[in-house]
């Protein structure tokens, strides 16, 4: 059973945004003139969104996957909740919230001390409360317990495949359902093995380069092509801001290098990283809504040196960040020692791992060096 949705235009904000108000509603346009926004009826309420391709000679249209999003909402308004009343049955309670650039009392000390913590613009209407796990709420520990969610169901019809079988690659550790309980807007998808393959759209600003309007275009315009993530990979000012755009507009997870913000906490100067400021970044994204993070936590100290005689040394930023802060203070990385804490952060909201790879090789010369597999190895 299906049912086709027209573009419409989204309520009309009581007050003008002083940014995004060139930035156009997602549409097919003339993207795929051929091609009309149906919905699959699922059980539970579900309902899938595919893109129907319009074919000649009398033959019946074609149906494919969707990242697109919602047709035709204001950005300025964010898109509407898909997961907000599955996720308000489960084991959630509210949290302080970090929206609208405020931030916990550690988390505001470290940014008025380096950066100032003042929004450049006003931020997209949002209602919906801020969300932490008062139990285990987790996609992983659903499906291990048995129980099939409302996402997998979802991601079963996207996919065309059984939710059985949704819920047991989950359970056995060979598929991720990237879903953080504070992106409600989130249409869910599945990374693994036995599943379609998924690409991944990397965007974000930079000290020389880029605003807010940009990214939150970059965004629409990744997912009109067909990207099933993004990353915010944002180095520049107004981290807080662009980030909180990017996901109230958002139908894919997103996901972020914690560390970037946190390095730009200090001032850009590595040595004064603490556990501290990178936690609290850890919980002011998770409570934001990011999906997923990038966390180099292979990177240890012992394994710095083997990296001297390389071509083209460390090419991972976050590797060599990390690689930094490790010989200023010979100690061990932070995100090795407090790795367990790290997991209990990201369980609590049910932010995925993507665990980077800070010594990864950056040319042939230095593939498949003692470094490289040094670091795999503790990655397991």
């Amino acid at each position: 059973m299906t049912s086709t949705l027209p573009a419409r235009p989204g309520p009309t904000p009581s007050a003008p945004s002083p940014v995004l108000d060139q930035v156009q509603p997602a549409d097919y346009g003339d993207a795929f003139p051929g091609s009309t926004k149906v919905y699959l009826e699922g059980p539970r309420g579900v309902r899938i969104p595919m893109r129907e391709i319009a074919l000649s000679g009398g033959e019946p249209p074609f149906r494919v996957y969707d990242t697109s999003g919602p047709q035709g909402f204001d950005v300025r308004e964010g898109l509407p909740s898909v997961r907000g009343e599955w996720i308000r049955g489960r084991a959630v309670t509210n949290a302080e919230s970090l929206r609208g650039g405020e931030a916990p009392e550690a988390i505001q000390r470290v940014s008025r001390a380096h950066n100032g913590i003042a929004s450049v613009a006003a931020l997209p209407r949002n209602d919906y409360p801020v969300l932490r796990g008062r139990g285990p709420i987790t996609q992983l520990h659903h499906a291990r317990n048995g129980e099939i969610t409302e996402e997998m169901e979802f991601i079963a019809l996207r996919e065309s495949l059984p939710v059985e079988l949704v819920r047991s690659e989950v359970a056995r550790g060979r598929a991720i359902i990237p879903a953080n309980i504070n992106h409600p807007e989130l249409e869910p998808m599945i990374i693994g093995r036995n599943f379609k393959v998924k690409i991944n759209a990397n965007i974000g600003n930079s000290a020389v380069t880029s605003s807010i309007e940009e990214e939150v275009e970059k965004l629409r315009w990744a997912t009109l092509w067909g990207a099933d993530t993004v990353m915010d990979l944002s180095t520049g000012k107004n981290i807080h801001e662009t980030r909180e755009w990017i996901i109230r507009n958002s139908a894919v997870p997103i996901g972020t290098v914690p560390i970037y913000q946190a390095l730009e906490k200090t001032g850009g100067v590595a040595e004064d990283l603490t556990w501290e400021i990178y936690r609290d970044t850890l919980i002011e994204q998770a409570e934001q809504g990011v999906d997923y993070f990038t966390v180099h936590a292979g990177v240890l100290l012992r394994y710095i040196p083997m990296t001297a005689k390389r071509l083209t040394g460390i090419v991972s930023r976050g590797g060599s960040i990390m690689a930094k802060w490790c010989l200023s203070h010979h100690q061990e990385s932070f995100l090795y020692t407090h790795f367990r804490e790290i997991c209990e952060i990201m369980a609590a909201y049910d932010v995925s791992f993507s665990l980077g790879d800070g010594l990864r090789p950056g040319s042939i010369a230095d593939a498949n060096d003692e470094a490289q597999f040094a670091e795999l190895k503790t990655q397991g």
